[in-house]
């Protein structure tokens, strides 16, 4: 018997009360989410309302665990005829409102995670400017930071919280400069914020799309369109304004800032590169775990040959003197690397639900809300000629995420 596929609708009228059929000349078919149309010789002697019947329902949004429950179709010969029957098994009668439902609850997850990036941004920001003015060790500071971090991987891991990946020796070689470019953008990030204030250092982080842009043509090829260009000119004259009119401005601070930039771009840049083949490749929260670790274990022997060791009783009471006592000193230092690790998580986590686009937009929001609790929280001193440049920068890196959303438009021949 020949047997072709057909759509037909739910609320066909052909779907009639049957009458319940005999055990002994059941045959059943479990109807799959496909929909399904039996032809077959007998097809002319076959009533209109039976010959096709099939019951289906269908998730416009695509989701794989909605629960639907579909039609058993019962078939018996009668006579000269094929009669189907089909009954329908209970639907749900708010089918069509659970994508929306879905939609509602996943912009309501979304919405809390970057509430959560947030506010974990700001905590750190005040609690590791607040541990580096008294305590100023930033390369210490930053390998205990990365040393917390460590800890709560291990603690992933070994609670089953997320899988652990598995690494071979190709991997591992790709990711180790990647990881030492890590440790280098977040150690000069500190001795920035050691040096001038917190608001002064993200301000000039806004130029990370300047160095995106020059390091993807130098070493992906990939060339800016002009609109994206067009959008670097604020970046570039909204840090130079704010530059020239900040009263913390020193020449380390700015300098270690841009150093930042160049190093943070250039892992980002060079994942791109070196991280193609997918079979090989780790997803976003163990890539960054893994390069946590290994920062880790680079940036500690760095930090004793630079700064020796600084976790000695008589470098904390000096810390002590200068306004924090050595206890409180101890808690913003914890609650300072988690803090840095939790929001880079939670980054990673975001960057999974959205595009890259999305997330960019968020992360210039992110920079708004920092500068923006800071100067209120260190009652920072600003001009309006400084606030004018920072809103320019800011403005900038928007119409950046913005122009690199744009496709650029086929030529009309």
């Amino acid at each position: 018997m020949e047997c072709n596929v057909l759509a037909l609708s739910p609320s066909s009228p052909c779907f009639k009360a049957p009458p319940k059929p005999p055990n002994r000349n059941a045959h059943v078919i479990l109807i799959t989410p496909t929909l399904q149309y039996c032809s077959s010789p007998l097809k002319s002697s076959i009533p209109s309302c039976y010959r096709a019947c099939a019951l289906s329902f269908s998730s416009p949004s695509g989701f794989n665990d909605q629960t639907t429950s579909y039609s058993s179709l019962f078939t018996r010969q009668k006579s000269d005829y094929l009669e189907v029957i089909v009954r329908a098994s209970s639907v749900p009668g708010s089918a069509e409102e659970t994508p929306a439902s879905k939609g509602m609850s996943r912009t309501l997850q979304l919405g809390a995670m970057f509430g959560i990036w947030y506010l974990l941004n700001i905590y750190f920001n005040i609690y590791n400017k607040q541990v580096l003015k008294v305590y100023p060790f930033p390369a210490t500071v930053t390998a205990f930071q990365f040393g917390c971090g460590t800890v709560l991987i291990l603690i992933m891991w070994a609670f089953n919280l997320y899988p652990r990946p598995k690494i071979n020796r190709s991997q591992l070689a790709t990711i180790l400069p990647l990881a030492f470019l890590h440790t280098m953008g977040n150690a000069l990030t500190n001795i920035s914020l050691g040096k001038v204030a917190v608001s002064f250092t993200h301000t000039i982080k806004a130029m990370e799309p300047f160095f995106t842009v020059m390091l993807s043509a130098l070493f992906l090829s990939e060339w800016p369109t002009l609109w994206v260009v067009s959008s670097l000119v604020p970046i570039v004259g909204g840090v130079a304004l704010a530059s020239f009119t900040e009263s913390s401005f020193n020449w380390i601070g700015f300098g270690s800032a841009m150093a930042s930039n160049l190093t943070n771009q250039s892992r980002n840049v060079f994942s791109k590169k070196f991280m193609v083949r997918k079979e090989e490749s780790l997803d976003n929260i163990n890539l960054f775990s893994v390069i946590t670790i290994i920062s880790f274990i680079l940036l500690v022997p760095i930090a004793i040959f630079m700064e020796g060791v600084k976790f000695s009783p008589s470098y904390l009471k000096s810390a002590a003197s200068q306004g924090l006592n050595v206890r409180e000193l101890c808690v913003r230092s914890l609650v300072a690397a988690f803090c840095f690790h939790s929001y880079q998580q939670v980054s990673y986590m975001i960057l999974q639900m959205v595009s890259p686009v999305t997330h960019a937009v968020g992360n210039c929001l992110k920079r708004v809300v920092v500068i923006v609790s800071s100067v209120i929280f260190f009652q920072t001193p600003v001009s309006p000629i400084n606030s004018l440049g920072t809103g320019i920068a800011l403005a900038g890196v928007f119409l950046y995420s913005r122009a690199k959303q744009m496709k650029q438009k086929p030529k009309v021949a």
